[in-house]
């Protein structure tokens, strides 16, 4: 039961987790900001949030969302993912993290997943359990996907 529902929570969020990983393969360019700065001096979201990335999420999310035979939830989750991830590095931004560096209290694992479980529990018969799985897994996911993304040469930080 309990492998039952890790695997379903697991199919539910892919296009999420996709979306999220596209960027570190399809990424670079101009970023979404623009290198303007915000407020307070710093830049909005950073040079890593690039405008190719965005779109390469995006268009993840929504192949993914084909594969798994529902395209309108994989591209709405691969938006919600994206738009988390760039509300993630607003934050970062905010408490003077560079670009690329580590933040605390999970907002690097999490800030992606947590609009894409709102969008997943809105759309589809999705249980309060396989969200809070998913919620739950993500971060050691995030670690391994990272880890392997570093060992490949994609991602200059094992995080």
């Amino acid at each position: 039961m309990l492998l039952a529902t890790l695997a379903r929570a697991l199919w539910i969020f892919l296009p999420a987790y996709v979306s999220n990983m596209a960027p570190v393969i399809f990424g670079g360019g101009k970023p979404v900001d623009l290198g303007k700065r915000w407020l307070d001096g710093r830049p909005i979201f950073g040079s890593h949030k690039t405008i190719r990335g965005l779109v390469s999420a995006w268009i993840a999310g929504w192949i993914t969302g084909l594969a798994i035979g529902a395209p309108e939830y994989g591209a709405l989750a691969g938006v919600a993912a994206s738009l988390g991830d760039l509300l993630g590095s607003f934050i970062k931004r905010r408490m003077g993290i560079p670009p690329g560096e580590k933040a605390p209290f999970l907002i690097d694992q999490l800030d992606f997943m947590l609009p894409a479980a709102a969008v997943a529990y809105a759309m589809l018969s999705v249980d309060i359990v396989e969200v809070l799985i998913a919620i739950l897994i993500t971060p050691v996911l995030h670690v391994l996907t990272n880890t392997i993304a570093y060992l490949l040469g994609l991602k200059p930080h094992p995080w």
